[in-house]
């Protein structure tokens, strides 16, 4: 292969990582891009208005400020902020959310596929963890402390998490997030309380537990605290 030929090779090669890059991460190429939740289309995303029906309400969520309702199992209540309810956060990449916790409620372990979450607590003491991905020489370490009133934690993209309420009075959080849809995964309900249910061997087997164990977990309500 001549050298002209290598190098065009390489040129297309690197046009093509480029478009690659571009392709999964674009970045913005107008002011806003409103979503339109009406759309009955499903794309990667959501689809715009016409930027000239913009609005200043398409900006604007009210209402983060209200306590929300913690008398549930887990004992805390996640109100998220999205392009679904602040359609102006479309296409920018990030979205909040507000986490109420009664006396010793609990955020349960879960992860956000998509985005990284950083936390604020606004009232309360709360012990705030998160899990690395498998350690090369084998395990998982664990990253934790406890927070008051004004101090920041940040929990990385795609790693197990969680927040519990350790004091005797209700606690509040604010979150950041890196993505307009960063999605959650809750661990035990993923698991546990799928539909269809993963199987009882399969679980049994990962967990070691007994298969009439596993069948008990599996017939619990799991409930879902993100609104």
């Amino acid at each position: 292969m001549g050298a002209q030929n290598i190098l065009a090779y390489v040129g297309i090669l690197f046009a093509m990582a480029s478009y690659v890059v571009y392709a999964t991460d674009p970045t913005q190429l107008q002011d806003f891009c409103i979503a339109d939740n009406n759309s009955n289309l499903f794309v990667n995303g959501l689809f715009c208005k016409n930027p000239m029906d913009a609005k200043p309400d398409d900006f604007m969520f009210k209402g983060l400020n209200i306590p929300r309702n913690t008398n549930n199992k887990l004992g805390s209540n996640v109100t998220l902020v999205s392009a679904a309810n602040l359609p102006g956060l479309n296409t920018l990449g990030i979205s909040m959310a507000r986490i109420d916790f009664a006396p010793y409620g609990l955020n349960p372990p879960h992860i956000h596929p998509r985005g990284t979450e950083i936390l604020t607590v606004i009232e309360g003491t709360l012990y705030v963890s998160f899990v690395t991905s498998n350690l090369p020489n084998g395990g998982n370490r664990l990253f934790t402390k406890i927070l008051y009133q004004g101090d920041v934690f940040v929990f990385p993209q795609g790693l197990i998490h969680f927040q519990f309420n350790v004091g005797k009075t209700p606690a509040v959080a604010i979150v950041g997030l890196s993505s307009q849809n960063p999605g959650v995964i809750t661990i035990a309900n993923a698991i546990f309380g799928s539909q269809p249910p993963i199987s009882v061997d399969v679980l049994s087997k990962a967990f070691q537990l007994d298969k009439k164990v596993v069948q008990y977990l599996q017939s619990q309500f799991w409930m879902d605290n993100n609104h």
